[in-house]
């Protein structure tokens, strides 16, 4: 992240521009990131929004994996075609085929990531409590937070000025 990204975003702050991290084409990483919080949000509500849908209207529990691979598709496809128009708009690869695939990949490493940290508390910590879940949750969905967005910025969308 370059120091002209943070000397940016002080002076929307003390400009009190705010629109500015809402609005406009950008490379900043910080006011991506900002825009990726929303985007991360709202895909995270979509794929529980679903996922509680389909366990309460069309699956019963013997269904989990089916009712949670389609509510992690859809918040999958909401993130993608939000992030493409708002957030990330010079891609590196040409086919949108390619760059959704990609960016699921991404996002299946995230998810991976997720059950391995939530799975390494549950062994680690040896308590099942749902305090320990929660904390184990918290962190785990933090850290592919991380890892989704600065994946998906350094290795499908961060074109280099010379590339452009």
């Amino acid at each position: 992240m370059a120091s002209s990204d943070m000397q940016e975003v002080r002076e929307i702050i003390r400009t009190r521009k705010f629109g500015k991290l809402f609005s406009g084409d950008t490379d900043n990483t910080l006011i991506q990131f900002f825009r990726y919080l929303f985007v991360g949000g709202l895909a995270t509500a979509v794929d529980w929004g679903i996922s509680f849908l389909l366990f309460e209207y069309a699956f019963n529990e013997h269904y989990a994996v089916a009712a949670n691979s389609i509510s992690f598709v859809a918040g999958l496809v909401v993130n993608y075609v939000i992030s493409t128009f708002w957030i990330f708009k010079n891609s590196k690869v040409e086919s949108r085929l390619v760059e959704f695939l990609a960016f699921a990949a991404i996002g299946l490493v995230g998810l991976a990531m997720t059950i391995g940290i939530t799975k390494l508390f549950e062994i680690w910590l040896a308590d099942k409590t749902s305090l320990f879940q929660i904390l184990a949750k918290i962190v785990s969905t933090g850290a592919a937070f991380f890892w989704n967005f600065f994946a998906r910025k350094f290795l499908l969308f961060n074109k280099k000025e010379t590339e452009q």
